[in-house]
């Protein structure tokens, strides 16, 4: 069982205590969650990072059920964006809970819980999100000011040989050249692991990019990648939204509300 190697110090107990009363909770309620975030990070790679942050991940439908369990703990809880995000806070300590990623994609189903890995954090056993679903979201984190590229490389250095390529590859079915980007990077990154990523698979991406139909279709895809950078091309210059395609789980109300979050977070807050 891997243990995160992300501890609290002597001032952040009452942070580790929450955490665990939260997950206790959960648990005691039934409501199946996973762990992701820095302390699944921390276990993949033994990168360690300062940051009291803690994400649960869960599917859609579970959100009410987790919400209802932690009321009894006096929590409040409310879906901040209702296509993917959810907060649960008591006094000034807050829990994400997140499932599906900011652009509509990557939605927490029962396949995420059947690949979980088994861990502790906080000494607890908990089930963490699987790599390739960890390396599924980050890779469309693209902000200017916030860019996912080095998780996603460092996921691949940690994990390589472990990796289900195969079922990686399923995950980007329509967005080939997502991750044909960030493995080609890697191998640029770390020259002599370049071998550390299948030459077969990479083949397969070339295959698939290059034998993508062309579409006539004016459209942009580029705000699966920053929900900032590209309002221009869907705002102003008559290119279609993708993210209102029905892959995305997004409603035209979700992008106006993602979007005027911008002023008030920063484009990249809660990626």
């Amino acid at each position: 069982m891997a243990e995160s190697t992300l501890h609290a110090t002597e001032q952040d107990k009452t942070w580790a205590a929450f955490y665990r009363e939260t997950m206790q909770l959960l648990n005691d309620a039934d409501v199946p969650f996973l762990v992701g975030g820095a302390y699944a990070f921390a276990v993949y790679t033994g990168i360690v990072r300062d940051t009291k942050d803690f994400d649960l991940f869960l599917r859609p439908n579970d959100f009410d059920r987790a919400a209802a369990a932690l009321k009894r703990g006096g929590y409040d809880s409310k879906r901040v964006f209702p296509h993917w995000l959810g907060k649960a806070k008591r006094g000034e300590d807050c829990i994400d809970f997140i499932y599906r990623a900011g652009n509509g994609l990557c939605e927490v189903d029962q396949s995420w819980f059947d690949r979980a890995r088994d861990g502790k954090v906080f000494g607890m056993p908990v089930k963490l999100c699987a790599p390739e679903e960890i390396i599924w979201m980050k890779a469309f984190i693209m902000e200017r000011e916030r860019f996912d590229g080095a998780d996603v490389a460092h996921l691949l250095q940690g994990c390589a040989e472990s990796l289900d390529w195969g079922h990686l590859l399923s995950r980007f079915c329509n967005d080939a050249e997502v991750l044909l980007s960030h493995l080609i990077l890697f191998r640029y990154i770390y020259p002599s692991e370049r071998s550390r990523v299948p030459d077969d698979i990479v083949t397969k991406l070339l295959e698939r990019v290059a034998q993508a139909p062309s579409s006539s279709a004016k459209v942009c895809r580029g705000t699966l990648l920053s929900r900032a950078q590209y309002l221009s091309d869907v705002q102003e210059r008559g290119y279609r939204d993708v993210r209102l395609e029905k892959r995305s789980h997004m409603t035209a109300e979700d992008i106006k509300l993602w979007t005027r979050a911008i002023e008030i977070d920063g484009p990249s807050a809660g990626a």
